[in-house]
């Protein structure tokens, strides 16, 4: 049986081409919570188009992993910064940060397995993921500077405030049938005793 075949884009549109190939990979990858088990081929027909077409735009899987990868990441910090940016004081903008982004893991836990356990950040890395810790690492001054947390190395604080987040968030996606506490209980006490907000 032939198989259906879009129209060739017009000139000019391969960008728009690209995007929805990154989009297939962004949802296949949600779904299969596995970066080793995404086929390009998949990904073509997920998009109607040729497999040789995915390959003018990434030249192997990891590629396409990688740029899925990213649009991911910039979500996740968009996703905190408006969360960030409706809080009354910098205690609340982190706390509203962390939340917000532990919420999309939850509802996107194939990507953020992905995103964090996958083979191609091992084989390749992800430096675009320094945004995230820019990011903490602002907030957690911020609320050094304005006396709402003790005075210390924010650098090293966000990291081990993101150490923790990331690493129960992960557990809880491997784990799912441990008696895990409520979520914004167990973010609370990894502020109030990594950052020292106030409960």
């Amino acid at each position: 049986m032939e198989e259906t075949r879009r129209r060739p884009n017009a000139r000019g549109q391969g960008e728009l081409l690209r995007e929805e190939i990154v989009t297939a990979a962004v949802r296949m990858l949600d779904e299969l919570a596995d970066d080793e088990a995404l086929s390009l081929r998949a990904v073509a027909r997920a998009v109607s188009i040729a497999a040789t077409s995915v390959y003018l735009h990434f030249p192997d899987r990891d590629a396409l992993v990688l740029a899925a990868m990213q649009r991911c990441h910039e979500e996740l910090v968009r996703t905190g910064d408006e969360a960030a940016e409706a809080a009354p004081d910098p205690a609340a903008a982190l706390r509203a940060r962390i939340l917000a982004q532990a919420a999309w893991a939850q509802q996107h836990s194939g990507l953020y397995k992905v995103l964090h356990e996958s083979k191609v950040h091992r084989r390749h890395g992800m430096p675009f993921k320094e945004v995230m810790v820019a990011r903490t690492t602002e907030a957690v001054q911020r609320c050094m500077d304005a006396g709402l947390a003790p005075a210390d190395d924010a650098a090293t604080v966000a990291i081990d405030l993101r150490t923790a987040v990331n690493g129960m968030l992960a557990q809880r996606i491997n784990e799912p049938d441990l008696p895990w506490p409520p979520a914004v209980e167990q973010l609370d006490r990894f502020l109030a005793k990594l950052v020292g907000l106030r409960r």
